[in-house]
């Protein structure tokens, strides 16, 4: 069987992670990257991605050339948090026959953002014979597909709560700055009313993925206002020194309604000097179940991971648009890639 033929779309922080992940894989090939960034188009894969070699792949600019004179079995997509800005780049690799597995956030349960656009991107991929996974370590697994995995061992479900803690200062700097690390809370707030600053995108999503998967219809999601971890002392990382009184991070939480009562409750908090580091959760019903992971998975780490080992599993499936919950219990792809796709 030939190797998995891959095109990178988004060569970015994160697309750059899954491209150096890919090249140690056996059984997968990269054989095209797609990118609007004026210092990687036209450039050797191999220097964007500071491999110490060349690859012989061009970054090009035109997807549509990429996808039509390249021979591929699937794109792996990173480029934005949003459906909306992320539907026209998927659509292409769809008309062109192409599986998708994205990082978009806004795509591992997209029905709550856009049901039209989905149902769109839905019935574009059955028409051309394609599959799409959005997916990533949150949303995509730690506060929703794990938590629907702990689920299969109960009777009966009152609420769901979960709750995940990150030191960011153990993160890349630009995600170090996307939490408003280091700002003032003047600053903070400004950055937040100019969306310079979102909070984390998925909380809505992983609920609704959640709910979904066990029946339950909600009355409403509820999401919180982000606010500010105001460090009550000096904490820094290598790239950032936030003074007492400053933002250190942020903090976010949401609920799912039912009948009247929160049933489900995500809490994310992400800021430099967390002195400790989890993903809980607390699951009351019969059995009560309580799961702590910690220190808590690793972002980036997992999120190549799960993108990667997410290829096969999407490959092998009815073509479509999927969520995680629709696809095998996610596994590592620690042999040949190959392995995992019959052929």
């Amino acid at each position: 069987m030939e190797k998995i033929g891959l095109i990178l779309y988004g060569v970015g922080a994160v697309g750059s992670r899954i491209a150096k992940f890919l090249l140690q894989k056996e059984g997968v090939e990269i054989v095209g990257a797609i990118d609007v960034a004026e210092d990687k188009v036209r450039k050797d894969l191999g220097e964007v991605l500071g491999v110490g070699k060349q690859l012989g792949i061009t970054v090009s600019d035109n997807p549509d050339h990429v996808f039509s004179q390249v021979k591929a079995d699937v794109v792996v997509h990173a480029t934005s948090s949003f459906l909306q800005q992320t539907y026209p780049q998927i659509a292409k690799a769809v008309k062109h026959g192409l599986n998708v597995v994205s990082t978009c956030e806004e795509l591992s349960y997209p029905y709550t953002s856009d049901p039209n656009m989905t149902k769109k991107l839905h019935d574009l991929a059955e028409e051309h014979g394609a599959t799409v996974l959005g997916t990533g370590i949150n949303p995509g697994f730690l506060m929703d597909t794990l938590v629907i995995t702990l689920t299969g061992v109960c009777q009966k479900i009152d609420k769901i709560e979960v709750k995940r803690v990150m030191n960011a200062g153990t993160r890349r700097v630009p995600f170090q700055k996307k939490i408003g690390a280091g700002l003032s809370l003047k600053e903070f707030k400004a950055k937040m009313k100019s969306k310079a600053i979102t909070g984390h995108v998925g909380l809505e999503q992983s609920i609704s993925m959640i709910a979904s998967a066990i029946g339950w219809n909600l009355d409403r999601i509820e999401i919180d206002v982000v606010e500010p971890v105001v460090a009550e002392k000096h904490v820094e990382s290598e790239a950032i020194q936030v003074k007492p009184g400053q933002a250190a991070g942020l903090k976010q939480s949401a609920g799912g309604v039912r009948r009247g009562k929160e049933a489900i409750s995500l809490e994310f908090q992400a800021y430099i000097g967390a002195p400790e580091e989890y993903d809980s959760i607390t699951i009351k019903g019969v059995p009560n179940i309580h799961q702590k992971i910690t220190p808590c998975v690793h972002g980036d780490l997992g999120t190549v991971a799960i993108i990667a080992n997410s290829i096969p599993k999407v490959i092998n499936a009815p073509p479509g648009l999927v969520t995680m919950k629709d696809l095998p219990i996610p596994s590592a792809t620690l042999e040949d890639m190959r392995k995992y796709v019959p052929g």
